[in-house]
């Protein structure tokens, strides 16, 4: 294996207190909980609805939580599934299977009963730590797939009891409410009875810093299910560098972060879960994206740090406009997922007196590789700057040993202690990705004199028509700028002429009325390259995306095919 070592430009555009380096992460993600739990045993660790956890209540559920999984089976490597939203519970099962030395599976709750399937099968999990609304579904997995310890939680005991006791007021909204949050369960073992054990002997071993902490999924709801093995080293250092980033977020009482997106998610975990409890912090906890429910909590705790998409910080400025709700106070916004939009940022940044600043990642990196720096020298329309440890190369994608010349576009490789081994049960996939012991993350990139990265596009999604290459991410921004269209997807459709054709679905704006695609197309022409311009454009209700909001330009070109080909 070589021991090229890249030039790193990006570490002089550090903002202020940043270092270049880390050292090595030492013992395992237990420690996290436990240090806070010693510094800040009567400070808030969890806030639920305004009900509040302290790290010392935490710590002692942990342990006891540990025990209950011991006494149920549980040992040392073996793999947990963890099927919840955003919960106290949530962060209590997360620990307490990694305190036995065991490893964390995360799912999406909102998954349909065949897309879990696909992951079951994958790992193979006989534990499971479910969602009361989701239990049903894992009960009827196959007899070939059938879990042997279902433990079934209701989110609602760890809600405040006046809330609780709204939600069983016999009207029907109350009914509705109480049945999209909880369901009765039989043949399960409630969480109370796991949590209600006595606590986990301290003697009992700790997982070590190399050892299998957490496989994350990453191929969403289609396609072969692929699960990112990461290790407790892994997410301590993804932990590690991400308080190396924001110097001026001081640890303790008194920092506060918002968990808006999904802990199922690799970029919700990590800077929701790991880094908030390293950072003792008084992390508030939303089931889902509510924009009353952030305001309501804004208004006494401000998040000093708040991950989010670009969704979300649209969303939660326009319902603050027209509540009237200052955003003072909001030290920190890290965007993830998709570009985040300038126009955006500064009423944003204006409404908050805070930073708001895009980065980027990807599962298999723990997952966040660069940052904007949270500084005035951020670089609009770009991912920022790796982090502290991470070193990146650009290459040639067809021969990945090859680097293009300084400011050329190409594959992003990158090496860092965030990035994991490899893909779970998958070494033939896991080979495919690494070059040279460096992760090639598929993206087309560029990096200019001073550091800053910009995504060009997914080599996967790029489109290849009469022999040339076209970043879809390149003609959205084009059509974004027509008065029409408020949302946009582009993909490759199959061409008897060129290969691919280039092809557009998009959401007219709500006031567009009747919009001429054959306009739509010459205002393209105005400003992208021919062969760039969509051959076709059609006009759709909806774009498909993810949860966290991101378009799934897969599953937009299946439809396009579909609807094309009649197939």
């Amino acid at each position: 294996m070589t021991t090229y070592d890249p030039p790193r430009p990006w570490i002089a555009s550090y903002a202020e207190g940043v270092p270049a380096d880390l050292s090595p992460v030492t013992g395992s993600l237990v420690d996290i909980v436990e240090a806070s739990a010693r510094d800040y045993p009567d400070a808030a660790a969890l806030q639920f609805f305004g009900r509040t956890t302290s790290y010392r209540s935490l710590h002692e559920q942990i342990e006891r939580a540990a025990a209950g999984l011991r006494d149920r089976g549980v040992r040392a490597g073996d793999p947990v599934a963890i099927v919840l939203p955003n919960c106290p519970q949530h962060i209590v099962a997360f620990y307490a299977v990694l305190r036995l030395g065991a490893v964390v599976i995360e799912h999406n709750p909102l998954y349909t009963p065949r897309e879990l399937r696909k992951q079951f099968e994958d790992h193979g999990a006989k534990h499971a730590i479910v969602w009361s609304k989701v239990v049903r579904s894992v009960q009827d997995f196959p007899a070939d797939l059938a879990v042997s310890t279902i433990i079934t939680v209701d989110i609602t005991t760890a809600m405040p009891f006046r809330t609780r006791a709204a939600l069983r007021l016999p009207i029907a909204k109350a009914r509705e409410a109480r049945a999209a949050l909880t369901e009765r369960v039989t043949g399960a073992v409630p969480w109370e009875v796991v949590v209600g054990s006595d606590p986990l002997p301290q003697t009992h071993p700790k997982p070590s810093t190399d050892d299998l902490a957490l496989i994350q999924y990453t191929s969403g709801t289609t396609g072969s299910p692929k699960g990112a093995s990461l290790t407790h080293r892994n997410l301590l250092s993804n932990a590690a560098q991400a308080r190396a980033w924001v110097p001026s977020i001081v640890r303790g009482d008194g920092c506060v972060v918002y968990a808006v997106l999904p802990m199922f998610h690799a970029y919700g975990l990590t800077l929701c879960l790991t880094f908030a409890m390293s950072m003792g912090a008084r992390l508030v906890l939303f089931p889902r994206f509510d924009p009353d429910m952030v305001l309501d909590v804004t208004k006494k705790h401000p998040a000093t740090f708040l991950p989010l998409v670009p969704p979300i910080a649209d969303r939660l400025l326009k319902a603050a406009r027209e509540k009237g709700i200052s955003l003072a106070g909001t030290q920190v916004a890290i965007s993830g997922a998709m570009a985040l939009p300038h126009e955006l940022v500064v009423p944003f940044e204006e409404a908050s007196g805070g930073y708001l600043v895009e980065g980027y990642g990807l599962s298999e990196c723990s997952p966040v590789l660069m940052a904007n720096p949270v500084a005035d020298n951020r670089v609009p329309g770009t991912v920022g700057l790796p982090l502290p440890g991470t070193e990146c190369r650009v290459v040639d994608p067809d021969d990945p040993t090859q680097d293009v010349a300084p400011g050329d576009r190409g594959e992003l490789l990158v090496r860092g202690p965030q990035v994991f081994s490899g893909y779970y049960g998958k070494p033939e996939e896991t080979e495919a990705v690494f070059a040279d012991g460096w992760f090639r993350t598929g993206d087309i990139v560029t990096i200019d004199d001073a550091g800053f990265v910009r995504i060009v596009d997914r080599i996967k999604e790029l489109i290849i028509t009469g022999g040339f290459n076209v970043a879809p991410t390149e003609v959205e921004n084009a059509l974004r700028q027509h008065p029409m269209v408020e949302d946009v997807a582009v993909v490759g459709l199959p061409s008897d002429h060129s290969g691919e054709e280039v092809v557009a679905a998009i959401v007219c704006a709500p006031d567009a009325g009747d919009v001429d695609v054959e306009a739509v197309r010459e205002f393209a022409r105005g400003i992208l390259t021919p062969y760039k311009v969509p051959r076709r454009v059609f006009v759709v209700d909806e774009l498909p995306k993810s949860l966290i909001g991101k378009v799934l330009r897969r599953q937009v070109r299946d439809r396009l095919l579909a609807l094309t080909t009649g197939s």
